[in-house]
């Protein structure tokens, strides 16, 4: 499983934020993002274990859009179906990941 770091309305220093999300590398090997929202209130961080999809495409956090950011630490088993349902109804993704398909539930 991924390791999933957040803060709001924490006013944590950009540095800091890194060195604790580096304390769940153990969760993360492949990797790690950090999106930190325009007005600083909203920090995410993600450690990734690359399964399904290992290019940087799934890479977290995920952002689409000017909105909507996502950290996921988890599976979505039935991912594969989901897609093929969402691209029947006009729906494109860039990733061959899971993560990708909960912003298309919401977008």
């Amino acid at each position: 499983m991924c390791g999933i770091l957040g803060a709001y309305r924490c006013n944590i220093e950009p540095e800091r934020f890194g060195k604790c999300l580096d304390l769940l590398s153990h969760r993360g090997p492949d990797g790690f993002g950090i999106w930190t929202s325009d007005d600083n209130i909203c920090q995410l961080g993600h450690r990734r274990l690359a399964i399904i999809d290992l290019s940087d495409r799934s890479k977290q956090p995920m952002t689409i859009g000017s909105r909507y950011t996502i950290v996921f630490n988890g599976e979505i088993y039935n991912y594969l179906e989901l897609k093929v349902e969402l691209k029947k109804k006009g729906y494109c993704f860039k990733s061959s990941g899971d993560a990708e398909v909960v912003f298309d539930f919401v977008y």
